[in-house]
């Protein structure tokens, strides 16, 4: 039955790729309400800024959106947004003054994976979550780009290693890698705080 669901979306994102690529807004309209909420949070994982994440999901969709023709029905849409998605926030944190990714904005959402809706309801325990919330967002900033993407795909988005080797056109064992390299410099970052 759940292969049977997969192939059905699979046959109807195909559809839905090869009249937006005819054209039709509607359709691609329908891409923009399946996939704005993924490419929002690849995004603010990437750049840590909830108006920033915002504008980059949103330009990479008018990307998306004026490049259609190039648009290939046989591959994962989300795959071809998520590089444009990827590339306009390494451009932007590249062409940031301070470089500094702000990470403070992402708060609700690391709280959210890190299951704070228990904490909720004891005011200490909430604050508490929120002082160690801070102090991985600082953590998660100061790691290399290539990691941090790599690790925000892994813990915040629940990709497996395939999906983001074939997101980023690198072999899996450099996915591997990377998310090690990027656990042991996290952890060595939070040592004594965790």
């Amino acid at each position: 039955m759940e292969i049977a669901l997969v192939e059905q979306s699979e046959a109807s994102e195909r559809a839905l790729v090869q009249r937006a690529r005819a054209g039709d807004r509607r359709a691609f309209g329908e891409l923009v309400t399946r996939y704005m909420r993924r490419a929002y949070y690849a995004a603010l994982g990437l750049v840590g800024s909830h108006e920033d994440a915002l504008d980059l999901s949103q330009e990479a969709f008018a990307r998306a959106f004026r490049a259609r023709a190039n648009l290939d029905p046989d591959l994962p849409f989300y795959g071809y947004l998520y590089q444009i998605v990827r590339r306009l926030c390494f451009n932007f944190l590249r062409d940031s003054r301070t470089r500094r990714v702000r990470m403070e904005e992402a708060t609700p959402w690391l709280m959210n994976q890190a299951g704070a809706k228990a904490a909720a309801t004891d005011p200490a325990r909430s604050a508490e979550r929120s002082e160690l919330c801070a102090l991985v967002q600082a953590a998660i900033e100061r790691l290399p780009e290539r990691e941090r993407e790599v690790l925000v795909l892994k813990e915040f988005e629940g990709l497996r290693y395939r999906e983001i080797a074939e997101l980023l056109g690198i072999p899996i064992g450099t996915v591997m890698s990377r998310l090690y390299t990027a656990r042991r410099n996290l952890a060595a970052e939070l040592e004594g705080v965790l």
